[in-house]
């Protein structure tokens, strides 16, 4: 499976880039997962339902499946936070894994940015990045893209991960 991220400060616009991205590749037939990382406590699950009910009795994965879909739920309690490349082993193959977040994994990256956020950049001093995508003009030794451009962002990620 080809990996590429997106990164940037929170609300820089990583997420409707991630969602623009899986739709432009998604078009152009390739197979694609993504995944998420979350900075706080997050639950999909939900107090009453059957599976909210086996986590809180003890259960250390809930896995709940319908003829639709399937969600696997599982409890870390006293475990470490899994890496990435753990959470990664657990996907079915796909052509592309768009990963959200994991600004200090190795893997390579684009910089979600937009001026408004008062944030500094991150690439400068991140090898791992190798793009940017922005709401204003920067000048920096790599390609920055506008951040709605994302015809040319899958371009340029499709070019770097040989897909």
């Amino acid at each position: 499976m080809k990996l590429y991220g997106v990164t940037g400060w929170k609300n820089a616009g990583k997420t409707g880039l991630m969602e623009r991205l899986v739709q432009e590749f998604v078009a152009r037939g390739f197979r694609v997962s993504t995944v998420k990382h979350a900075h706080h406590t997050f639950d999909v699950d939900h107090e009453g339902k059957d599976s909210h009910r086996h986590r809180i009795a003890g259960a250390s994965e809930v896995l709940l499946a319908s003829r639709n879909r399937f969600a696997l739920m599982h409890e870390l309690r006293d475990e470490d936070e899994p890496t990435l490349d753990m959470l990664l082993s657990k996907l079915a193959p796909v052509d592309l894994v768009l990963i959200e977040g994991y600004k200090r994994d190795r893997h390579p990256k684009i910089e979600a940015f937009r001026a408004e956020t008062g944030n500094a950049l991150i690439a400068p001093d991140d090898p791992t990045i190798r793009a940017i995508a922005s709401d204003t003009p920067i000048d920096l030794d790599r390609p920055v893209f506008d951040l709605n451009d994302t015809k040319s962002i899958a371009d340029f990620i499709t070019k770097e991960v040989g897909l």
